[in-house]
């Protein structure tokens, strides 16, 4: 299944499009294609995400209508936008220093991650006019992500590492094409590993990262490296944050994580040996902590919030 991206403001319903896309190319009808043409097409979804850096802007309880997305383009203040039909979303990025639209606020992404992933029946949340489009909050909290980190995706992937030749949006993929040599580059994911470390029954292994400076303890995380597994990744972490050694290691689950690319890997291990040694590099402090008196951690909408609390378990 080809799957991509289309780009514009929103007047022209979707599927009108793709119909005149395909009596005008020679592409059978069988085939699906879906091009991404960005800030060029009026394309009209269901769904609008409006980014500015991290946050996530709502409308009242609800993401944003049609007409603030209208307003937005109007104004132009809108460092980006796309769309992608498959999905039945919009995805717009506000320049940084944009206020809100009126009658809108923003919150953090994370905390939309979790908001969302709490109401049951998505149409509380947003109106849709097609009943068979309607998705659970988990799904619409995937298409945030989605939505964030192709826009991160288009941002950072704008000149060919080939030749430095611009580049395009492809026509054909969810991706994008040099205008000169017709190198594609697709978007990546960064893996990274998230663990949370286990002493007998009653404590967990907390650290506190030297790029944070609001007191937060947290698991032990870092990247998959180059010709390392998963598993091997935890060990190495670990051992090197904090000098413990692990054993029995387990996944539990994963996150999206468009920070800007990430995709967290969530794993539960435990201690086999060693005296916690930090590397101070990285780590300001780590602790065994007792369940039942936590420092401070992660807020709600994070996979480590969700192993610390024992979502997991």
């Amino acid at each position: 299944m080809l799957r991509n991206t289309f780009g514009g403001a929103p007047i022209l319903h979707a599927w009108s499009y793709v119909k005149i896309f395909l009596s005008f190319s020679a592409v059978q009808p069988y085939t699906k294609i879906m091009p991404m043409i960005s800030n060029q097409m009026n394309v009209f979804c269901e769904i609008h995400f409006v980014f500015r850096e991290n946050s996530i802007i709502l409308q009242g309880d609800s993401l944003p209508d049609e007409r603030v997305v209208r307003r937005c383009l109007e104004l132009n203040v809108a460092e980006d936008w796309f769309a992608e039909l498959e999905y039945g979303y919009s995805a717009m990025l506000l320049e940084k220093d944009t206020p809100n639209p009126a009658g809108c606020h923003d919150i953090p992404l994370r905390e939309f991650f979790h908001k969302i992933r709490q109401i049951d029946r998505i149409d509380e949340f947003v109106s849709y006019t097609d009943e068979s489009q309607k998705i659970s909050g988990f799904e619409m909290a995937g298409l945030a992500a989605r939505a964030r980190g192709l826009l991160n995706f288009k941002s950072t992937k704008r000149f060919c590492s080939k030749c430095g030749a611009p580049l395009k949006d492809d026509l054909y993929f969810t991706a994008r094409t040099c205008s000169h040599c017709n190198k594609v580059y697709f978007p990546q994911l960064e893996p990274a590993i998230i663990t949370l470390v286990s002493r007998g029954e009653d404590e967990i292994l907390l650290a506190q990262h030297k790029k944070r400076n609001d007191g937060v303890y947290s698991c032990i995380a870092g990247f998959v490296e180059m010709g390392e597994t998963i598993e091997n990744a935890v060990h190495r972490e670990v051992l090197e944050e904090t000098g413990i050694k692990v054993k029995n290691i387990r996944y539990v689950g994963s996150q999206s994580w468009p920070f800007p690319d990430q995709l967290m890997l969530a794993f539960r291990a435990e201690y086999e040996s060693g005296e916690i040694e930090i590397q101070e590099s990285e780590i300001r402090d780590a602790q065994w902590f007792k369940k039942q008196m936590l420092p401070k951690i992660p807020n709600p909408g994070s996979i480590a919030h969700d192993l610390i609390k024992g979502v997991f378990d």
